[in-house]
């Protein structure tokens, strides 16, 4: 059964309101699947508490309780804010076989999650920080 809630909240934009909407780092990581280099991003080494959330669309995707330190350069989280914030895609790109992380609410890329996380889940939600605003708690 569709999620009817999900349907509703969907956000949908031409390109150009994309384009519009967002810088073009962002734009480029967000709408065309693209990567920030490690280390570079304003929250891989973060440390406020509060909600990390979509840039595109506000949708509220980790809390800063399920932060870790990954040593990857990237944020990484062990689990998204609620089951409904973000889905996955198999992504079979750049001759690898990773689990892209989408936006559940405006379809935006944020990253991928991988299975060598730290417990309780064993996931490494690795996520771009251009794909993240930070809301204080």
């Amino acid at each position: 059964m569709p999620d009817v809630e999900a349907d509703r909240d969907h956000v949908e934009k031409t390109d150009d309101e994309w384009r519009a909407a967002l810088s073009g780092e962002q734009y480029r990581i967000l709408r065309q699947k693209g990567t920030e280099r490690a280390f570079t991003g304003k929250y891989w080494n973060h440390h406020g508490t509060g909600v990390y959330a979509c840039a595109g669309c506000g949708n509220p995707l980790f809390d800063s309780l399920t932060k870790f330190d990954s040593g990857t350069g990237w944020p990484s989280f062990t689990a998204p804010a609620a089951p409904t914030s973000v889905k996955t895609h198999e992504d079979n790109s750049h001759f690898m076989a990773r689990t892209e992380v989408l936006c559940r609410r405006c379809d935006s890329h944020l990253g991928h999650v991988f299975d060598d996380g730290p417990e309780p889940t064993g996931l490494r939600y690795c996520m771009n920080s251009a794909a993240l605003d930070f809301r204080p708690r």
